[in-house]
């Protein structure tokens, strides 16, 4: 949203990483001056305490999707610095969401709204399968991918 290619309500934010001495690290919980100050603007706006979810930062530990650290979009929010990953990797992330949660599910929405390619599609599902090899998750994977329009995915990745 943040970025201009989804428009719909969210309730949070995700954090995966801190940019710290030049390299990403994985996020190990919302560092305390970033969380009083989300506490604050939580407590300003009337929302969930919540809203600054690092809950996806567990991406990091199997990889991000490859390169994208060079596709990461910076921008300044008077003293906030935001690191906003690309069109592509939200396509990869919101396809590793929406595989087990069904074609009515709010992230088939917005891969829908970032219309992404056959190719694009094809590169999230093997970067999907770097972070779960099983045959459970290929064949959600492959229905998945079937419906988003991609025809006979299961050969070509």
């Amino acid at each position: 949203m943040l970025l201009g290619l989804v428009e719909r309500p969210t309730a949070d934010l995700d954090v995966v990483a801190l940019k710290e001495g030049g390299h990403y690290r994985r996020l190990h919980g919302i560092p305390g001056p970033l969380a009083r100050a989300a506490t604050e603007v939580a407590d300003a706006l009337g929302i969930a305490s919540g809203w600054l979810n690092d809950g996806p930062a567990s991406l990091m530990d199997l990889g991000l999707p490859p390169g994208w650290e060079e596709r990461v979009d910076v921008r300044r929010f008077g003293a906030l610095e935001v690191h906003l990953t690309s069109r592509f990797d939200q396509v990869c992330f919101k396809l590793y969401a929406a595989i087990d949660r069904g074609p009515r599910d709010k992230h088939v929405a917005d891969l829908v709204a970032l219309e992404p390619s056959r190719e694009e599609l094809l590169e999230a599902a093997r970067w999907t399968t770097t972070h779960d090899p099983s045959p459970a998750l290929r064949t959600s994977l492959v229905q998945c991918l079937a419906h988003l329009g991609v025809e006979e995915p299961d050969a070509a990745f």
